[in-house]
Protein backbone atom coordinates (compact mmCIF):
# COMPACT_ATOMS: atom_id res chain seq x y z
CA UNK A 1 0.00 0.00 0.00
CA UNK A 2 1.23 3.73 -0.90
CA UNK A 3 2.07 6.29 1.93
CA UNK A 4 -0.48 8.66 0.99
CA UNK A 5 -3.36 7.20 3.00
CA UNK A 6 -5.56 9.16 5.29
CA UNK A 7 -7.68 8.14 7.73
CA UNK A 8 -10.83 10.37 8.49
CA UNK A 9 -12.81 9.82 11.59
CA UNK A 10 -15.17 12.38 13.43
CA UNK A 11 -13.43 14.91 14.39
CA UNK A 12 -9.89 14.03 13.19
CA UNK A 13 -7.28 13.32 9.71
CA UNK A 14 -4.58 11.12 10.56
CA UNK A 15 -2.37 11.62 7.84
CA UNK A 16 1.34 10.34 7.04
CA UNK A 17 4.25 12.11 9.39
CA UNK A 18 6.19 14.93 6.85
CA UNK A 19 9.34 16.75 7.67
CA UNK A 20 7.58 19.95 7.50
CA UNK A 21 5.70 18.52 10.88
CA UNK A 22 9.00 18.80 12.89
CA UNK A 23 7.95 22.22 14.67
CA UNK A 24 4.98 20.91 15.63
CA UNK A 25 5.86 17.47 16.58
CA UNK A 26 9.15 18.94 18.97
CA UNK A 27 6.81 21.01 20.20
CA UNK A 28 4.78 18.13 22.49
CA UNK A 29 7.33 15.30 21.84
CA UNK A 30 9.77 17.14 23.47
CA UNK A 31 8.44 17.91 27.24
CA UNK A 32 9.97 15.42 28.95
CA UNK A 33 7.34 15.84 32.20
CA UNK A 34 4.29 15.15 29.85
CA UNK A 35 6.02 12.36 28.07
CA UNK A 36 8.07 10.99 31.14
CA UNK A 37 7.01 7.34 29.82
CA UNK A 38 7.80 7.52 26.46
CA UNK A 39 10.84 5.88 24.94
CA UNK A 40 11.54 8.64 22.54
CA UNK A 41 11.86 12.42 23.97
CA UNK A 42 13.69 14.79 21.58
CA UNK A 43 16.53 17.52 23.15
CA UNK A 44 16.53 19.57 19.69
CA UNK A 45 14.70 19.98 16.56
CA UNK A 46 17.08 17.99 14.51
CA UNK A 47 16.54 14.58 16.41
CA UNK A 48 12.56 14.82 14.89
CA UNK A 49 13.82 15.19 11.34
CA UNK A 50 16.28 12.26 11.92
CA UNK A 51 13.39 10.37 13.43
CA UNK A 52 11.05 10.98 10.16
CA UNK A 53 14.12 10.39 7.63
CA UNK A 54 15.52 7.73 9.23
CA UNK A 55 13.31 5.41 11.49
CA UNK A 56 10.16 6.18 9.55
CA UNK A 57 9.25 3.94 7.00
CA UNK A 58 8.26 5.72 3.73
CA UNK A 59 5.78 2.59 3.29
CA UNK A 60 2.90 1.54 4.85
CA UNK A 61 2.54 -1.88 5.63
CA UNK A 62 6.36 -3.13 5.60
CA UNK A 63 7.60 -5.97 7.66
CA UNK A 64 9.64 -4.80 10.56
CA UNK A 65 9.19 -0.90 10.22
CA UNK A 66 7.24 1.56 11.78
CA UNK A 67 4.83 4.12 9.74
CA UNK A 68 3.85 7.46 11.42
CA UNK A 69 0.69 8.95 11.26
CA UNK A 70 0.41 12.59 12.70
CA UNK A 71 -3.22 13.29 14.15
CA UNK A 72 -5.34 16.38 12.68
CA UNK A 73 -7.95 18.14 14.52
CA UNK A 74 -10.23 18.74 11.31
CA UNK A 75 -11.86 22.22 13.32
CA UNK A 76 -9.14 24.15 12.86
CA UNK A 77 -6.30 21.64 11.18
CA UNK A 78 -3.99 21.78 13.78
CA UNK A 79 -1.96 18.92 14.52
CA UNK A 80 -2.24 17.92 18.15
CA UNK A 81 -0.26 13.96 18.12
CA UNK A 82 1.20 11.26 16.39
CA UNK A 83 0.57 7.47 16.39
CA UNK A 84 3.17 4.79 14.98
CA UNK A 85 2.66 1.28 13.43
CA UNK A 86 5.15 -0.71 13.71
CA UNK A 87 4.42 -4.17 11.38
CA UNK A 88 5.53 -7.26 12.94
CA UNK A 89 8.68 -8.62 10.84
CA UNK A 90 7.76 -11.95 12.41
CA UNK A 91 4.16 -12.42 11.58
CA UNK A 92 2.67 -10.28 8.67
CA UNK A 93 -0.86 -10.03 10.55
CA UNK A 94 0.07 -8.63 13.31
CA UNK A 95 1.14 -4.92 14.39
CA UNK A 96 1.96 -2.57 17.37
CA UNK A 97 0.69 1.00 17.99
CA UNK A 98 2.02 3.91 19.87
CA UNK A 99 0.36 7.35 20.71
CA UNK A 100 1.36 10.52 21.86
CA UNK A 101 -0.92 13.42 21.81
CA UNK A 102 -0.05 17.14 22.93
CA UNK A 103 -0.90 17.98 26.89
CA UNK A 104 -3.23 20.99 25.05
CA UNK A 105 -5.87 18.33 23.69
CA UNK A 106 -5.66 15.72 26.76
CA UNK A 107 -8.70 14.69 28.60
CA UNK A 108 -10.86 15.40 24.70
CA UNK A 109 -11.39 11.67 23.70
CA UNK A 110 -8.96 12.60 20.92
CA UNK A 111 -6.74 9.85 21.79
CA UNK A 112 -9.68 7.55 22.44
CA UNK A 113 -10.97 8.73 18.47
CA UNK A 114 -7.55 8.29 16.77
CA UNK A 115 -6.40 4.72 18.12
CA UNK A 116 -9.97 3.66 16.68
CA UNK A 117 -9.73 5.06 13.66
CA UNK A 118 -6.07 2.76 13.38
CA UNK A 119 -7.88 -0.36 14.75
CA UNK A 120 -10.41 0.05 12.09
CA UNK A 121 -8.00 0.95 9.21
CA UNK A 122 -5.60 -1.97 10.42
CA UNK A 123 -8.16 -4.91 10.36
CA UNK A 124 -10.57 -3.82 7.85
CA UNK A 125 -8.44 -2.31 5.28
CA UNK A 126 -4.91 -4.21 6.22
CA UNK A 127 -6.33 -7.65 7.44
CA UNK A 128 -4.22 -7.59 10.63
CA UNK A 129 -4.96 -10.70 13.09
CA UNK A 130 -3.49 -9.12 16.41
CA UNK A 131 -2.71 -5.45 17.44
CA UNK A 132 -0.66 -4.81 20.50
CA UNK A 133 0.60 -2.22 22.46
CA UNK A 134 3.71 -2.02 24.98
CA UNK A 135 3.06 0.02 28.28
CA UNK A 136 5.25 1.22 30.90
CA UNK A 137 3.28 0.09 33.84
CA UNK A 138 2.85 3.53 35.49
CA UNK A 139 1.36 4.85 32.28
CA UNK A 140 -2.09 4.71 33.75
CA UNK A 141 -3.84 7.22 31.38
CA UNK A 142 -2.52 4.68 28.57
CA UNK A 143 -3.42 1.57 29.98
CA UNK A 144 -7.00 2.86 30.96
CA UNK A 145 -6.88 4.23 26.60
CA UNK A 146 -6.40 0.63 25.72
CA UNK A 147 -8.35 -1.12 28.20
CA UNK A 148 -11.15 1.72 27.56
CA UNK A 149 -11.16 0.35 23.83
CA UNK A 150 -10.50 -3.38 24.45
CA UNK A 151 -7.34 -4.47 24.54
CA UNK A 152 -6.67 -6.78 27.04
CA UNK A 153 -3.44 -7.75 29.48
CA UNK A 154 -1.93 -10.06 28.13
CA UNK A 155 1.93 -10.26 30.29
CA UNK A 156 3.68 -8.13 32.78
CA UNK A 157 7.64 -8.01 32.57
CA UNK A 158 9.25 -6.65 35.39
CA UNK A 159 12.35 -4.31 34.90
CA UNK A 160 11.88 -5.19 30.74
CA UNK A 161 13.00 -1.81 29.09
CA UNK A 162 15.62 0.63 29.43
CA UNK A 163 13.66 4.24 29.78
CA UNK A 164 15.12 7.72 30.47
CA UNK A 165 17.89 5.67 31.99
CA UNK A 166 16.07 2.93 34.46
CA UNK A 167 14.79 -0.05 34.12
CA UNK A 168 10.71 -0.23 34.16
CA UNK A 169 8.07 -2.48 33.92
CA UNK A 170 6.72 -3.24 30.46
CA UNK A 171 2.48 -4.25 30.18
CA UNK A 172 1.27 -5.97 26.69
CA UNK A 173 -1.97 -4.99 26.03
CA UNK A 174 -3.08 -6.92 22.60
CA UNK A 175 -6.44 -6.76 20.75
CA UNK A 176 -7.54 -9.62 18.41
CA UNK A 177 -9.89 -8.90 15.06
CA UNK A 178 -12.75 -11.62 16.33
CA UNK A 179 -12.92 -9.52 19.65
CA UNK A 180 -12.95 -5.94 17.89
CA UNK A 181 -16.08 -3.95 18.42
CA UNK A 182 -16.14 -0.70 16.68
CA UNK A 183 -16.81 2.13 19.32
CA UNK A 184 -17.17 4.47 16.46
CA UNK A 185 -18.25 5.04 12.88
CA UNK A 186 -16.22 2.72 10.25
CA UNK A 187 -13.43 4.89 9.35
CA UNK A 188 -12.95 6.71 5.84
CA UNK A 189 -9.53 5.86 3.95
CA UNK A 190 -8.45 7.65 1.15
CA UNK A 191 -5.49 8.86 -0.57
CA UNK A 192 -3.98 12.26 0.13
Amino acid sequence: MENNVQILTGRLKLRPIRLEDSGLIFSYRSNSTVNEYQGWIPNIIDNVRDFIINRTSPEINLPGTWFQFVIINLENNELIGDIGVHFSDSDERNAELGITLNQNHHGKGFATEATTGIINFLFDHLDKHRITASIDARNLKSIQLFERIGFQKEAHFEKNIFINGEWVDDLIYALLKVNWEPHSQPCQVSKT
